[in-house]
Formats: C-alpha cells, structure tokens, sequence
C-alpha cells in the first residue's frame, strides 16, 4: 500500500470530487452544491454545499469579523502580518541591548543625548574636551576594570594599577582563585588605556 506523501493544493481545496452527491444548504433549494463555504469563524474546516448562486450571496454576508471587538480584530490582523508565526519583540538581542547602554565607539559624538551639540552651536556651552568625546565603549570598559572615571590622568592609572597588581598577581599571598585571569584582563586594560592617554 502506498500513501500519498504529498495532496496537491487543487485536491486540498478545489471542488470536493463527491460533492455532485450534496444538495445546496439553501433553504427552498434543491439544485446540486459543488460549490462550499466555511460553516463559521470557529469551524473552518466546517463546510457548507451551496449552487453556485446560493454560494455567491451566502460569501457575501458572511463576515469573519463579526461579533469581534475593535481589540480582537486587531489582534488577528497584527497575528496575520508575520503569517500566524511567532515573533519576538525587537531589541532583544545583545547587540542591540549594548547599543542602547552606550556601549559603543561614537567618535563624533553623534549620539550624544545632553544636548551638547545644540548648545555648542548657540554659544550658550563651552566646547568640551574632545577627547572625551572620543572615548569608545573599549576604553570604557577599560576603566571599569581598573575602577577609574573619566577625567583621569597618566598618574592615577598608574597608581590604580599598581594597587591591583599588588592584590591580584598569582605569586601574591592570598591572591583569589581567578588572579591568572584577572591580571590577564587588568594588564590589558591598563595598556588600553595607556594607548589611548599617550596618543
């Protein structure tokens, strides 16, 4: 026995091959119903067998959207714009949580929120020290690893690294459990910064 592995979209949907057996829905209609239409919005692999003239005016009336709230229509049409699949809300990535936590490289300052830009054109502000505007989210980090904010200077990054070797290098006594990899991430920080103050 062979089953058909695959039911071509005419034998699916097209005219039933049975139905010259059906007598139309129609009340006061006898005429043969090849013709169908689904029964109701819940039931739609429920059908009704209409001629072709009953079936005309029976699609007619017949709205799917009936009964519905202006809210349930919407959800059904919002459904239907991404084909009854689910979907996911935008911005859940984390590219895309980082970009919007500034974790960034914004040389130019585009994105600049403070309204630096608009006061710096109407004179109102001073012009800011434009390397701190070219401060990307590497450098940022950077400084998050040796705990320093910005304004800092050669000095104190040297001091604040000094101190963290101190506590952190593995033949230190006492050193934690991760101090490989810590004064791995400590040492390259450092010399990111360094990098970024001396150029």
């Amino acid at each position: 026995m062979t089953a058909k592995l695959h039911t071509p979209v005419l034998e699916r949907y097209g005219p039933d091959p049975n139905a010259d057996l059906m007598v139309c829905d129609w009340p006061g209609c006898d005429d043969e119903a090849p013709h169908r239409a689904p029964r109701s919005r819940d039931e739609p692999n429920s059908f009704r067998w209409f001629c072709k003239v009953h079936a005309s005016q029976y699609n007619k009336a017949w709205n799917f959207f009936a009964d519905l709230t202006d809210d349930e229509v919407e959800a059904i049409v919002r459904h239907d714009t991404v084909w009854n699949r689910p979907s996911w809300p935008l911005g859940a990535a984390p590219a895309i949580r980082a970009f919007m936590a500034g974790e960034f490289d914004d040389p130019f300052g585009t994105f600049d929120n403070d309204g630096s830009d608009s006061e710096r054109a109407s004179g109102d502000k001073p012009a800011s020290d434009p390397s701190l505007a070219a401060i990307g989210a590497e450098i940022r980090r950077a400084l998050a690893v040796l705990d320093l904010e910005i304004p800092v200077d050669i000095v104190a990054v040297k001091t604040r690294y000094k101190d963290l070797v101190k506590t952190y290098h593995p033949d230190a006594p006492g050193a934690p459990a991760d101090a490989d990899d810590r004064i791995k991430e400590i040492n390259h920080a450092y010399r990111l910064i360094m990098d970024f103050l001396e150029t």
